[in-house]
């Protein structure tokens, strides 16, 4: 039997005779010297490193050395976001659709939507209660100036259910305005209010304004956190119901109050304001947030193109024209005076706008003038983030033209 005395010390070994043998001898300066280089990239051993440490604790030329190793190591390595990338989703989507196609495909009109509204949600995935209380101004352009809205960003979600709202109705799902309002509200209090006739939200509630404040009205509270569950359940079932039942709802008409839009071009309009309010929303909690998709922009794009002529006709009606602007009225379907609108960027294209009549042509030979602007900043003096004047724009040709197509462009906006 061998007594406490005898047990072989920490950091010895057994020789063949059962007793302990001595310890290695320790490293020389110069030996641990050498090894700073591989201590400095973590590629020591275990033992290796505690004899550099040990070292670096006694020799001040080697700590300092250690030291300057330690820094050039922190240069050479690239900081990794703890941030994922925002087109991760639909990179990863892509891959495991060209492997292995959808039973039920979102179609590619829906698919601007189904990707802004997934990139807001992981936006506000890990939000506090701070974050969801946070100041947001809503901004947008009314006649010939800017005009805004204060709430919170639990307030701007409540906005988007309210105006989202349009679509869902439109494809028979339910429509939160019918369902007693926002989500902090009680539904028999709701319920007893409509039986009475007092509820207004219930009847010909129609413009996104005036759906919004509807909304907001309807809850007992100011909009909480809660607001996202029932936004992120309505996004989810109008992707889900265009999906089903394929193309055929493309042209089902969405009435927004004062006109209409196919529910193909409203899914990109309800996309185009996910993102603008996205970025709103990412201003408040001051967190960075990247423009949609180069195709998706496009297509954003090319739908306000694609209302700009019912602007310019809408701000005549108004007596919004510029002084002195004369028009020169053709035939529906002729081509009339033209403007040629260049879009910069991976997002844009060029679109040839007839200025006097929603129903001329546009017509390269009638061109009267070119605006070239930047696809993110076309984008945001469309949502009235950019004054007309302010816009960032080259010009070329009749400067009464240009005024009225950027204030046109700016009127499209609306909370």
């Amino acid at each position: 039997m061998t007594g406490p005395h005898d047990a072989p010390r920490v950091g010895t070994r057994p020789g063949p005779d059962g007793r302990a043998s001595p310890p290695p001898p320790p490293l020389e300066h110069p030996v641990l010297k050498s090894m700073l280089g591989a201590w400095a990239l973590a590629a020591c051993s275990a033992e290796e490193t505690a004899a550099v440490e040990e070292h670096l604790g006694e020799c001040g030329p080697c700590a300092d050395e250690a030291l300057r190793l330690r820094e050039a190591v922190g240069l050479l390595q690239r900081p990794e976001s703890l941030d994922l990338d925002p087109a991760l989703r639909t990179r990863v989507l892509d891959a495991c659709l060209d492997r292995r196609p959808p039973r039920v495909p979102v179609p590619v009109w829906a698919s601007s939507y189904d990707a802004e509204t997934a990139r807001l949600d992981a936006l506000l995935q890990d939000f506090g209660d701070a974050e969801w209380h946070a100041p947001v101004r809503l901004r947008w352009f009314r006649g010939e100036g800017a005009t805004s809205r204060r709430t919170t960003v639990a307030g701007v979600i409540a906005h988007l259910i309210a105006v989202d709202g349009l679509v869902a109705a439109a494809l028979g799902l339910q429509d939160p305005l019918r369902s007693g309002g926002g989500p902090d509200h009680d539904r028999r209090t709701a319920a007893a209010r409509a039986d009475s006739g007092a509820d207004r939200a219930r009847v010909a509630v129609r413009t996104p304004a005036a759906r919004t404040e509807a909304f907001w009205e309807a809850s007992h509270f100011p909009p909480t956190r809660s607001v996202r569950g029932p936004w992120r359940e309505q996004t989810h079932a109008v992707v889900r119901t265009v999906s089903f039942t394929g193309p055929t709802p493309g042209a089902l008409p969405v009435s927004y109050g004062h006109f209409e839009l196919p529910i193909r071009d409203a899914l990109l309009d309800r996309a185009f304001e996910c993102w603008v309010h996205a970025e709103d929303i990412a201003d408040a909690v001051d967190y960075p947030y990247a423009p949609p998709a180069p195709r998706h922009l496009h297509g954003m794009i090319d739908l306000a193109a694609r209302m700009l002529p019912k602007a310019l006709a809408a701000r005549r009606r108004a007596g919004l024209s510029a002084p002195g602007a004369r028009r020169h009225l053709v035939a529906a379907g002729r081509p009339g005076r033209s403007l040629r609108l260049e879009i910069e960027g991976e997002g844009g294209g060029q679109w040839l706008i007839p200025l006097d009549s929603p129903a001329a042509v546009g017509s390269a030979d009638h061109e009267v003038a070119h605006v070239a602007l930047d696809d993110v900043e076309f984008c945001r003096l469309a949502a009235g983030h950019v004054p007309p004047e302010e816009a960032a724009a080259g010009q070329l040709g009749d400067r009464s033209a240009i005024r009225e197509l950027l204030f046109a462009a700016a009127s499209l906006s609306r909370m």
